[in-house]
């Protein structure tokens, strides 16, 4: 999971920071990501693709992260996402969140095939990268744990979407729950989903 990072420090990078994102697919919310530099050499909670751990462990590498790494957090808002399509509303929220970091990176290692648009650092798109690299894993949980904060707080403006649980993905019951009661305000008027 270090491969990438040590090969850019043997380059003469010295801050090197993992990019990625979570929220692209949702019919609600934003998408939010994160930028991580790692620090420590070793992690006490378990850090890989955010996808591949339990809420539990996901939540142990999150508090980890954020106690030891420089971080930075960034998102596009459901308006954005509408207004400019959600790949440039992800590009977006990444740029905030490398933006937002304390100290300016040299070199951005970017989870998917794609870089960054118009990012002022040097770059490398990583197919994968949150198996493949401990930066880019460590901002695969930052993103996760963060949009899924914001989506409680949804969940308590509108509790019939259920956004607790399905987190804004079209689940069965969330398709359900626009039938019969419409779109609310963070639901992506640009995302059409069959049936609705």
């Amino acid at each position: 999971m270090y491969t990438f990072e040590i090969a850019l420090k043997e380059r003469g990078f010295k801050c090197v920071v993992g990019v990625d994102e979570a929220g692209r697919g949702p019919l609600a919310g934003p998408v939010v990501a994160a930028a991580v530099q790692i620090l420590p050499e070793t992690f006490k909670a378990e850090i890989n693709d955010s996808k591949r751990l339990s809420p539990k462990k996901r939540q142990l590498a999150y508090e980890e992260i954020l106690r030891t790494c420089h971080v930075g957090v960034g998102m596009a808002t459901v308006e954005e996402i509408d207004e400019i399509n959600i790949l440039q509303a992800t590009f977006l929220a990444m740029t905030r969140a490398v933006d937002s970091l304390p100290t300016p990176p040299d070199f951005c290692l970017v989870d998917g095939p794609l870089s960054i648009p118009n990012l002022s650092y040097s770059q490398k798109a990583v197919v994968q990268g949150d198996s493949l690299s401990i930066s880019i894993a460590a901002a695969s949980v930052v993103a996760k744990v963060e949009r899924d904060l914001l989506m409680l707080e949804y969940h308590e403006m509108y509790p019939v979407y259920n956004f607790a649980k399905n987190k804004g993905y079209a689940t069965k019951e969330h398709r359900s729950a626009i039938l019969a009661n419409g779109r609310c305000p963070i639901h992506r008027n640009s995302f059409q989903v069959a049936g609705l």
